[in-house]
């Protein structure tokens, strides 16, 4: 359940702000299609986050095992200090807005998450919780439980969400989430 809660929480809180949040307000803004959008987001976030999870668990078997605790904790430290540099907003959609929105969402959300602060944030919670598959699974499920809690509202709820949400708070209050999580990580070592 801790691998669970801890990836909800931790996705759910970075995704606010990011640009893969900005990319779900255009596409919902372009299609108005909140049902087609946010199963797209679902996909693009299972397979990506499937991707991401597996790669830590493999990580985490091949790293010394004494070396995991360290470099888990600078991961979270270096994403929390990732989080206070705002993300640039590019509605440019490319040419998979042609193919409506199921398909621009699946794609172009696919896309967007690589390399973002919530895949690697994937990488290092499965390296953390790599015990067994019933932990990676956690950490797939909470991860993107966590993308579709920051995501679903703004698809559905759009601009007047984003004029009532402060930014620079979401941002301040993941980075001291991702701290106490490199901090408990030292701790447990």
């Amino acid at each position: 359940m801790e691998a669970f809660l801890s990836s909800t929480l931790a996705v759910a809180i970075a995704e606010i702000g990011d640009k893969t949040q900005l990319l779900a307000l255009f596409l919902a803004a372009r299609y108005g299609r909140p049902y087609i959008i946010s199963l797209g987001v679902l996909i693009a976030t299972l397979v990506n986050h499937a991707l991401s999870a597996w790669l830590g668990a493999l990580l985490a078997d091949v790293i010394p095992e004494q070396w995991i605790p360290w470099i888990i904790s600078i991961s979270f430290f270096a994403i929390a200090l990732w989080l206070l540099i705002p993300d640039k907003e590019d509605d440019d959609m490319g040419r998979f807005a042609q193919y409506g929105p199921f398909v621009a969402t699946l794609v172009l959300f696919f896309l967007a998450e690589i390399g973002d602060k919530t895949q690697i944030a994937t990488v290092i919670l499965a390296a953390k919780f790599s015990a067994d598959m019933w932990m990676t699974a956690a950490v797939i499920a909470g991860t993107t439980l966590g993308m579709l809690l920051a995501n679903v509202p703004i698809i559905f709820a759009g601009k007047w969400l984003m004029d009532k949400l402060p930014l620079g708070f979401a941002h301040k209050a993941a980075c001291v989430l991702f701290i106490l999580l490199g901090i408990v990580t030292l701790l447990r070592a």
